[in-house]
């Protein structure tokens, strides 16, 4: 079993998050806990209001919404009532004890999973301490309850690995598939919060992995001047169809004045060395490999869950790069992780890969005359063992590419007979006089 646990401070946002869910029949309300009518019984106010009630005793917390998942291994089908009784023993063992909590069993994966609503304000008004609250109470809880239910432990299944390696669990937009305002609301209340963008470039290459762009309209527009923005939805072919949706016909979070304040924070937040770390390494190991290609490059980062956005002008060059990585939840252009990462310089990587390949081949024969091989000897080729070498080394190895590689992405090639230098003899001089 997966838990992962996000804080909120907007209750009404998560729980129009699964209710959109249930509306739309990829989702159960399983149970009202605490709640003195059944869950059956509860609109969505009445749902919200319950939990309102104790967050208004409480104005100075900022963070008093807890939006909890639980996610099961694919083989694990359990009942209802099983369910029920999992999701209570695991509140309580949070410190969650007699909070007011909404359960929800999702249909919308190829895993099963609960969502589960509620507040960490306790009706004296005091809050329940959050920080650090995955190590400290939900790692033990997870554990124990794995022993009693007998579930899949999550380390030994690769769900935890899929988990924290895809994009967040939110359905891109199908134009003409489903009504437009809500499928893009449903978007960007469960993306904005949780990844770490510093520019509107950036989210914009974030919000087109679920066909969505946000748009300031032409310089001279109207919209623009008055620092407006809207959301639009994209075609399989990244052009912009449908009619454009005011930022502020969602909640203020989505308005370009709330971005642009959450663009200065994140760019703090992703100073982050061991984030830009294994971006990093992630590129350097895969051109230390042969023949490789842009294309390549593409498929191995996201196989590392990171998603590459390259940038083309109408003649077809690459003018930018951008990486999203899934799994520290940050954005990342191309420049800002260092001059060896940007465009410009990954184009030039892959070409000189290329180029040096025709040479090494064209080379052997010359080679081998020189250094004394036999003809149709052929030499040992590493290239095999490396490349699975490469595939096992961590890519938290700190260091490792810097060493391998000089900033501008190359290797230095390094001839040794000519870099050693001989040792001049001492001769003694015999005096004449």
């Amino acid at each position: 079993m997966v838990a992962v646990i996000h804080q909120s401070t907007s209750l009404r946002n998560i729980l129009n998050y699964n209710e959109q869910k249930v509306k739309a029949g990829l989702a159960v309300c399983l149970e009202a806990g605490f709640y003195p009518v059944d869950a059956a019984d509860l609109n969505f106010n009445q749902k919200l209001r319950r939990l309102e009630m104790l967050t208004e005793l409480n104005q100075r917390t900022k963070y008093n919404s807890v939006h909890i998942s639980l996610n099961f291994d694919p083989s694990e089908k359990l009942p209802d009532d099983v369910l029920r009784e999992i999701a209570e023993v695991y509140l309580d063992k949070l410190g969650f004890v007699g909070q007011p909590y909404l359960l929800y069993r999702h249909e919308d994966a190829g895993h099963p999973h609960l969502h589960m609503v509620t507040t960490n304000i306790q009706p004296d008004g005091k809050a329940i301490h959050l920080h650090n609250l995955g190590k400290r109470k939900s790692e033990p809880a997870r554990k124990e309850l794995e022993i009693r239910y007998g579930l899949m432990k999550a380390e030994e299944s690769k769900l935890q690995r899929t988990e924290k390696l895809k994009p967040v669990n939110a359905a891109r937009v199908l134009y003409g598939k489903s009504e437009t305002k809500r499928a893009i609301y449903n978007v960007l209340q469960t993306v904005l919060p949780l990844y770490k963008y510093a520019s509107l470039a950036e989210l914009n290459a974030l919000l087109r992995q679920y066909n969505i762009v946000a748009d300031r309209g032409e310089k001279n527009s109207r919209i623009f001047r008055h620092s407006g923005l809207v959301y639009r939805v994209l075609d399989e072919q990244g052009n912009k169809v449908g009619v454009p949706i005011k930022a502020s016909l969602f909640f203020k979070d989505t308005t370009l004045k709330f971005l642009e304040g959450k663009f200065e924070e994140n760019k703090v937040a992703k100073e982050d060395p061991k984030a830009k770390l294994r971006l990093k390494n992630a590129i350097d190991l895969y051109f230390l490999g042969r023949n490789k290609s842009l294309e390549g490059l593409v498929g191995a980062l996201k196989r590392q869950g990171v998603d590459t956005i390259i940038r083309r002008n109408e003649e077809g060059l690459i003018y930018g790069i951008t990486y999203v990585d899934h799994q520290s939840k940050c954005v990342f252009n191309g420049s800002n992780l260092g001059k060896a990462y940007s465009a410009n310089a990954i184009r030039e990587r892959c070409l000189n890969i290329a180029a040096s390949e025709g040479k090494k081949q064209n080379g052997e024969v010359e080679n081998a005359a020189r250094d004394g091989h036999a003809i149709g000897v052929k030499e040992r080729d590493f290239s095999e063992n490396w490349s699975s070498h490469e595939q096992h080394t961590s890519l938290d190895m700190p260091g490792l590419a810097e060493v391998l590689l000089e900033a501008d992405g190359r290797q230095r090639a390094m001839d040794w007979e000519f870099k050693r230098k001989r040792k001049k003899r001492k001769r003694m001089r015999l005096s004449t006089g």
